[in-house]
């Protein structure tokens, strides 16, 4: 039986298509022993969250146990903001976060993206949780990465040199992490 895998997108106008090209190159590095779902997240301005916690929660229940979440950027975070606010629905066999904003500041439109202070203590125990980041994303700060490495230091965090934002559309790093799982 197939693993599955659910790849959560980035934002912007573009983001579901621009993130196309990684989850094409994950699929290519893992071969057909795994199947990737790929939903597309509609973005509702008008919600805190711009719709997508109750997306993603969707998204999950629809798959068996033992499902491993791939997400990119402003899905990465909001991965783990549901993640840590929300029992999720199913076993998750690891959780894979790519370029991922950690969010801060008083703007109003940042308020529903933040991670409440203890989130840390509240993500799924026993879930591997790998963080990847390129030096020069031109997207998210680097001191991001940073601070994700402080507040959950059990995680795995990989430092990619060169990619930017979107890691050169190369995954394979990512890719031997899954299959070593």
């Amino acid at each position: 039986m197939k693993k599955q895998i659910l790849f959560i997108q980035g934002g912007g106008d573009d983001g579901y298509t621009a993130d196309l090209k990684l989850v094409d190159s994950l699929k290519k590095e893992l071969g057909d022993t795994y199947n990737i779902s790929y939903p597309k997240l509609q973005t509702d301005e008008s919600l805190p969250d711009f719709g997508w916690l109750k997306q993603i929660s969707e998204e999950v229940g629809k798959l068996k146990n033992e499902v491993i979440i791939v997400a990119h950027s402003l899905g990465a975070s909001l991965l783990l903001k549901y993640l840590s606010e929300y029992e999720a629905s199913k076993q998750l066999a690891g959780i894979f976060l790519l370029s991922t904003p950690f969010w801060s500041g008083d703007e109003d439109w940042k308020q529903g993206l933040k991670l409440r202070d203890d989130f840390a203590e509240k993500l799924p125990e026993n879930t591997p949780l790998f963080f990847y980041q390129a030096h020069d994303d031109e997207e998210v700060p680097f001191k991001h990465f940073e601070t994700y490495r402080q507040k959950l230091p059990a995680a795995t965090f990989r430092e990619i040199n060169k990619g930017g934002h979107q890691l050169g559309n190369n995954l394979s790093l990512v890719a031997r992490d899954i299959k070593n799982l």
